[in-house]
């Protein structure tokens, strides 16, 4: 499954808001170094659908605001 989601780094309060089924926006209090705003955002997805971190990766938007993330549910059809 690809879920869109669009970050906002090093803001006071973590914040996540569902837009629909695969869209969200992620406010994080990280700041965008040394990969730390990512490591949290796939924390975060991987609580939100209750799967380990191992099953979230990050498609396309390493360095960008807006995210591709692919997460991996266990019952779900390859």
């Amino acid at each position: 499954m690809y879920i869109k989601v669009k970050v906002h780094v090093g803001v006071k309060r973590e914040k996540v808001e569902k837009r629909s089924e695969d869209n969200y926006i992620i406010a994080v209090c990280e700041k965008a170094e040394r990969n730390q705003a990512n490591l949290r955002i796939i924390k975060i997805v991987a609580s939100i659908f209750h799967v380990s971190i191992k099953n979230i990766r990050i498609i396309n938007g390493h360095h960008n605001q807006s995210k591709i993330l692919s997460v991996n549910l266990p019952n779900e059809k390859i």
